[in-house]
């Protein structure tokens, strides 16, 4: 069993949204874990700020009824409640405030994060009501979720305002996907073995695909997902940045701007999509009534209700390059979408193919070589390689995987990425959070996208849900001679 990372010091985590889905299903169960695995200090408090009218006991009910679910033991979940606390705010009124500074000032020594797990709207209006209170000074840390704006625009507009009150080295711009243990294990395939970094480049891979793939529809996140669709909400966060971790130059040393001033150098390398290029490059789509995982769903538009005619995309299909001498040609395909068959996300590099085959037709077809860093489910590394199939009958050949799953490898359950990337922010660790010039650079490069759709005023593409998106998708892949990945095995 692998050793936990050193205990952090003191601290108060506080999260604004303390009643949101995110809140309880995610940040609250990943402090949890923390503290049965000893890494929470005694003393530490957790406060979930929301408008709901609750007091400490109302909260820790509902908060003991998730955790007792994930099947933590009532004894453990008493003990880690009695650290966590509420109190009513809201960023737009004067009420409460006086009492939530005085409640924070109780322990001016401790690490302070404040957890903006809200809408980006109101950001500004929480930063600011910390900044009139002081409680932006000292060890104070501020944690913004996406979407970080619609557009530039306003993503500037947003870290303009909270940088009136945080500066850069306290803010932390959360994308969970780079607390995942397979894209940290990336780097330790990439830069801790001599067998992949010489071929990692132009003239060895000949494409490489990214794909987050769910099963689910929107749900109750209608209204959210219908003002920012497949692109904002995955594509120019999530995705791109699992594609600056497989693309970017070894980094001089593990230290947060080293790492991160080389994913900068790849978004600014990243091939433009426009107006001109957009419909070769770029494929959309809506799902509509199908099926998942067995039982009938309604499609995009009957999820919304009240007879919208939304064309919000849903889906998100497009081919991209990398300008610069290590990928310059090597096509990144990318794809994104909700009521797929599967709920994969993965990241598969493909090498070329041998350059001149001994074997005869007999043997069967040589097939490339693939890469697979699977994120979820069942995290872990596939290396396809072709061997010889056992056996008296004559030479032939067959594709198989080395396999390693991590959960069969190191016999334990691989930890959520937000158990990792909270204690980060106490420990003051950016490493695996956005600087605020590689949001900027993300939306240079996805704005012009989402302008080219609006001006063409074509709608997605419909797609039957549990179906891979639309036919175009494919096409996208199969028109250079390739084919996505779709092994279940």
């Amino acid at each position: 069993m692998t050793a936990s990372p050193p205990l952090v010091d003191a601290f108060d985590l506080v999260i604004f949204g303390g009643t949101g889905d995110l809140a309880l299903r995610k940040l609250l169960p990943a402090l949890f874990h923390r503290f049965l695995d000893g890494q929470i200090p005694a003393g530490s408090r957790v406060i979930g700020i929301a408008r709901e009218g609750l007091d400490d006991d109302g909260y820790r009910a509902n908060l003991r009824k998730v955790l007792l679910e994930t099947g933590g033991a009532k004894d453990k979940v008493d003990a880690f409640l009695g650290q966590v606390g509420y109190r009513s705010l809201d960023a737009r009124k004067d009420e409460g405030w006086d009492a939530f500074a005085a409640l924070i000032g109780e322990q001016p020594e401790h690490v302070r994060v404040f957890y903006l797990s809200t809408s980006p709207e109101l950001f500004v209006d929480i930063c600011n009501r910390l900044g009139e209170y002081g409680l932006n000074r000292g060890k104070s840390r501020v944690v913004l979720e996406k979407p970080i704006g619609r557009d530039l625009a306003s993503a500037n507009q947003i870290n303009d305002a909270v940088g009136r009150f945080f500066d850069e080295s306290q803010t932390y711009r959360i994308d969970h996907y780079l607390g995942k243990e397979t894209v940290q294990n990336l780097l330790a395939l990439r830069f801790g073995n001599a067998l992949f970094e010489p071929l990692w480049n132009a003239g060895h891979i000949d494409h490489v695909q990214i794909t987050v793939a769910e099963t689910l529809g929107v749900g109750t996140r209608g209204t959210y997902y219908d003002r920012a669709g497949a692109l904002r909400d995955m594509v120019q966060n999530h995705i791109l940045q699992l594609l600056c971790m497989v693309a970017m130059e070894p980094p001089s040393s593990l230290s947060p701007d080293a790492v991160r001033d080389e994913k900068l150098k790849v978004l600014r390398s990243l091939k433009p999509i426009d107006e001109a290029n957009a419909a070769q490059y770029t494929v959309r789509g809506q799902y509509r009534a199908g099926a998942a995982e067995g039982q009938s769903v309604p499609g995009y538009l009957e999820d919304l209700g009240n007879g919208s005619k939304s064309h919000t995309e849903t889906f998100v299909a497009l081919k991209t390059e990398i300008e610069n001498w290590r990928w310059a040609g090597v096509p990144f395909y990318l794809r994104t979408g909700k009521r797929l068959p599967e709920r994969v996300s993965e990241i598969v590099v493909v090498f070329k193919s041998v350059p001149h085959s001994i074997f005869d037709a007999s043997a069967g077809p040589l097939t490339q070589n693939r890469l697979v860093l699977r994120l979820q489910p069942d995290e872990g590394v596939k290396l396809w390689l072709t061997i010889k199939h056992p056996g008296p009958g004559g030479l032939r050949l067959r594709h198989v995987p080395l396999d390693m799953s991590f959960a069969e490898a190191f016999g334990v359950s691989q930890p959520d990425a937000y158990e990792r990337l909270l204690l980060d922010v106490v420990r003051g660790n950016p490493t695996l959070f956005m600087r605020r010039d590689e949001v900027e650079a993300a939306w240079h490069w996805a704005g012009p996208i989402l302008d080219a759709w609006g001006s063409s005023g074509e709608a997605p593409r419909p797609y039957t849900a549990g179906t891979w998106g639309p036919s175009a998708a494919v096409a996208l892949i199969e028109r250079d001679g390739r084919t996505w990945n779709e092994d279940s095995e």
